[in-house]
């Protein structure tokens, strides 16, 4: 199948992902954004389709991991945060809850570049094997680095 048939094939279904995608979401404004990243992905992974089978299919298939896995990724910072939360007195002001974060902060700032990179992007919310891959290193290593980076934090922050 050439370019031209696989993308207009992609594009004459992309109508039926916007309900799909508000069934997901319960918002329009993310359904359109979830529908925009299910065919940017479409697009770059076209080689993985194989003709003849239900392109519909496949394109929902696709929609439904991105939400999973965003989903998953938004959990995941919503438990850093609960975290950070717990670690600052339920009886502190305003002003020292922005302290503390901002000593947090500053704390992952401060890692050293080695231990940043993969820190920062685990804590945005990325699987070790999402971020092996961006940073071109292999998984053992990247889990050894997010280990020492988060006691690197621990050390920063007690003081």
């Amino acid at each position: 199948m050439s370019t031209q048939e696989f993308n207009s094939l992609v594009l004459s279904n992309a109508d039926g992902l916007k309900p799909f995608a508000i069934t997901l979401t319960k918002d329009h404004e993310t359904a359109k954004d979830l529908c925009q990243e299910t065919l940017c992905k479409a697009f770059t992974y076209r080689d993985k389709y194989e003709p003849g089978t239900n392109i519909r299919a496949w394109l929902f298939t696709i929609m439904r991991n991105i939400f999973i896995n965003d989903y998953r990724r938004s959990n995941r910072k919503k438990q850093v945060m609960d975290a950070v939360k717990q670690s600052i007195s339920p009886y502190a002001s305003s002003a020292e809850m922005s302290a503390r974060l901002k000593e947090i902060n500053t704390a992952i700032y401060h890692l050293p570049a080695i231990f940043k990179k993969a820190c920062l992007l685990y804590l945005h919310g990325y699987k070790y094997h999402e971020i092996a891959l961006a940073l071109n290193e292999p998984l053992g290593t990247i889990k050894s680095r997010i280990h020492f980076a988060k006691k690197l934090l621990q050390k920063q922050i007690e003081r």
